[in-house]
């Protein structure tokens, strides 16, 4: 069994040596996301060709599949967000999980095209939903500076399962020839089950939201809703439901501004492969390097970085100074396209450090604005909210690849340019939107926990006062 938080032990995370108590059951969520992205890792980097040899059809059909596949996930988002308000996200973490899970069971069963598409879109869903889930549910289990916490380990394990289950797969591969594509198929299946379990045992408790973190001015109407329970939550939210998330122009620039960011991490996995072979001439192992050298970094430097990060006092000033990282790592590539030096020890020392910028942009950043996004959103609504966030991402990785390719068909330094300059107008975005929303928005309070059963649970944070107990 999984350790009650009472018998956790703090976790260093705030500064001046302050400490951050686990929340209830957070070994067995992590545990989870760790089996999860072991699994995912064993078929994203071939997807393609995963699929190729899984279904058996031909990859300009898969191709144009996964692409309407994609399109139709995005729009069927929104629906994601109602669910987790009227059923929470507990219950819809696990059924993602779950369709997922039969997803990729069924693949090796899917030889014709419309099974195919039926399998692709049902997965598909799964896979864009769950991020809204999974975020709904880190925000009602943690508080104040157990949210980037949380972040930085769930993105730091992601990094380090990709890599692990890529390894595994190319193992599998190696060993089992074609074969080898179907058993990562039916292990990924098995790693979405046992996340599952795991989900499972973290327990049901939604955290009440304080009156500071109520609605902006804008959304008075369902400050009400901030309830109590689950139930009373799940009740009310259907009163605003998405007008009321359209009305608050204060979250929609958080989207607006992460949109912009948002496509400096497309640029590593879309733009650089074809940028550091076509235009630097830099070998094709260069790029897997970098990809290698990105992996690392996340895996082992998240929670650290995202720790100093906190330092800064506003969530919205560090995920401002990740996007200037991004900025100045895309102003760093046009000089690079510019200069383009023949020696090759400069073309290499120059890419790899540039990306090793990038991926600091990206340590200081992801944290912060997942927790902004999910501290701003009223808990009665915080489903829709994070719904219409996560269209943030998924717009900005459904355009990237046709507008750098258009881009760079002009000139190879312009998608950088662009990089860098959305990067600096989603940063001032940031920072102008700090001055709108509520201050236990911007910075992390202290967190009070009750578990069920046991007294309140204090972060040893101090506090104006106490958040009240969840029912």
């Amino acid at each position: 069994m999984f350790p009650k938080q009472q018998a956790d032990r703090g976790v260093p995370g705030l500064p001046g040596g302050r400490s951050v108590e686990r929340v209830p059951g957070e070994r067995a969520l992590l545990a989870g996301m760790a089996i999860d992205s072991v699994g995912s890792g064993m078929y994203i980097p071939f997807s393609l060709v995963f699929f190729r040899h899984v279904t058996g059809l031909p990859l300009t059909a898969i191709g144009a599949v996964l692409t309407v596949a994609g399109f139709a996930a995005m729009a069927v988002l929104p629906l994601v967000g109602t669910a987790v308000d009227r059923f929470g996200a507990r219950r819809l973490q696990l059924a993602l999980y779950v369709l997922r899970g039969l997803g990729f069971a069924a693949y090796p069963f899917a030889g014709s095209l419309p099974a195919f598409a039926a399998v692709a879109l049902l997965t598909s869903i799964g896979d864009r939903g769950f991020p809204v889930a999974q975020q709904a549910r880190i925000g009602e289990l943690a508080r104040g500076g157990q949210v980037e916490r949380l972040q930085a380990i769930a993105r730091s394990l992601a990094n380090a399962g990709l890599g692990a289950g890529t390894l595994l797969a190319s193992l599998m591969i190696g060993l089992l020839g074609d074969r080898g594509f179907t058993a990562a198929a039916v292990l990924n299946a098995a790693s979405f089950f046992a996340a599952a379990l795991l989900a499972r045992r973290v327990p049901a408790m939604p955290a009440a939201p304080t009156a500071s973190v109520a609605p902006r001015a804008s959304t008075a109407s369902t400050a009400s809703t901030a309830s109590t329970g689950p139930r009373a939550t799940g009740a009310r939210a259907g009163r605003g439901g998405y007008r009321t998330v359209l009305a608050d122009r204060p979250y929609l620039g958080l989207a607006g501004a992460n949109f912009l960011i948002a496509l400096g991490y497309s640029a590593l996995s879309v733009l650089l492969p074809v940028f550091a072979v076509g235009c630097l001439r830099a070998p094709q192992s260069l790029t897997g390097a970098a990809f290698v050298v990105n992996t690392v970094l996340c895996a082992t430097a998240g929670v650290p970085v995202a720790r100093l990060a906190r330092r800064l006092g506003s969530r919205t000033r560090a995920a401002a100074l990740g996007a200037g990282f991004f900025a100045l790592a895309g102003l760093g590539q046009a000089v690079l396209g510019t200069v383009r030096p023949h020696a090759l020890p400069l073309v290499m020392g120059g890419l790899l450090f540039l990306v090793v910028l990038a991926t600091v942009g990206e340590l200081v950043h992801n944290p912060s604005a997942s927790a902004l996004s999910t501290a701003a959103a009223p808990a009665a609504l915080r489903g829709r909210y994070l719904a219409a966030y996560q269209l943030s991402w998924s717009l900005a990785k459904t355009v990237a690849p046709s507008l750098f390719t258009l881009l760079l068909a002009v000139d190879a330094r312009l998608p950088w340019l662009l990089v860098a300059v959305a990067a600096l107008a989603g940063g001032a975005l940031l920072l102008r939107l700090g001055r709108r929303l509520p201050a236990a928005v911007l910075a992390p309070q202290a967190a009070t926990v009750s578990t069920p059963g046991s007294a309140t649970v204090s972060t040893g944070v101090p506090s104006r006062r106490p958040l009240p107990a969840a029912c």
